[in-house]
């Protein structure tokens, strides 16, 4: 069987670089806070994205809301881009009789390569989700 010295190094910290001197075989952190420090970092990245589609899809949103409450139907991409309306971002689709439906959060519209258009605010959580009210 062979023992190891209390001080004979055992890898280097994932975190700071540091020898990691004591503990198990397989241990990767020298400390507690180092072991924090790198599940933060690693974890940012991911963090970073999802806030930015969050925040982009809240501008889509946003841009959505004030053109019903303008009551404007339909408008073309190149005007809704020119808003800062991001086509890609949608909250989720459908696909019937030959046409798309695109939603927003609450807010749901059919588009054509020019132009969105029928864009309207549902009226309930059913039809959002595209039960229908008589379940």
């Amino acid at each position: 069987m062979e023992y190891r010295k209390l001080n004979e190094e055992r890898g280097r910290c994932l975190e700071c670089g540091d020898p990691i001197r004591y503990g198990r075989q397989g241990r990767k952190f020298c400390s507690p806070q180092c072991k924090n420090s790198y599940n933060n970092r690693k974890g940012r990245d991911s963090r970073n994205v999802r806030s930015r589609v969050r925040n982009a899809l809240d501008k889509n949103y946003a841009i959505l809301r004030s053109l019903v409450r303008m009551h404007v139907e339909s408008i073309d991409l190149l005007s809704l881009t020119a808003m800062g309306f991001n086509e890609n971002l949608v909250t989720s689709y459908s696909k019937s009789r030959g046409h798309t439906l695109y939603m927003c959060y609450d807010i749901k519209y059919f588009k054509s390569d020019m132009r969105i258009y029928s864009i309207e605010k549902v009226s309930s959580v059913k039809e959002a989700v595209g039960v229908s009210a008589n379940l």
